[in-house]
């Protein structure tokens, strides 16, 4: 069985004088990925690994989880950033089977369109939402449409 978590980086500023790709986390972004990593540990939700797009907001969101969580530093994957559905499902499919349990963390709007096109659900996804999909798969390769399960679901808004 492998499990996926799927992580929308927290808030991140847009004021101006940032590149896209040095965005940083706002105060608040920060505090939210906090909070959503101590829900995953109070619900015992702990990724084996993290991995991350290198921007900015997202390698700051996977180092707040990895902190909470006590879990490694996350792997950037330089992919996920601006990845569509279709490179994130790539991305997915070639992990590593060495791993039951990996959080992914990314962005807008790649993160939603794969929880849908793995669960078949629609979920808004705000920044620092959270959402954990299992799959009755042996391998990351076997990973398609529809093939996952959505058994958890949170964000900072609720």
């Amino acid at each position: 069985m492998k499990k996926l978590l799927l992580v929308r980086h927290a808030k991140a500023t847009h004021e101006t004088g940032f590149v896209d790709f040095e965005r940083p986390l706002k105060p608040s972004g920060l505090q939210n990925a906090a909070i959503m990593a101590g829900r995953l540990k109070e619900h015992n939700l702990l990724p084996q690994i993290l991995v991350a797009s290198p921007a900015l907001r997202t390698i700051s969101t996977a180092n707040v989880f990895s902190q909470h969580l006590a879990i490694p530093k996350s792997e950037e994957i330089m992919g996920i950033y601006e990845a569509s559905q279709d490179q994130l499902v790539d991305i997915i499919s070639q992990l590593s089977d060495e791993y039951d349990f990996v959080g992914l963390v990314g962005h807008n709007p790649a993160i939603a369109q794969v929880l849908h096109y793995l669960t078949d659900e629609v979920h808004d996804v705000p920044p620092g939402a959270v959402a954990l999909i299992e799959f009755e798969l042996d391998t990351w390769a076997a990973v398609s449409g529809s093939a996952g399960k959505l058994i958890f679901y949170d964000s900072p808004k609720g």
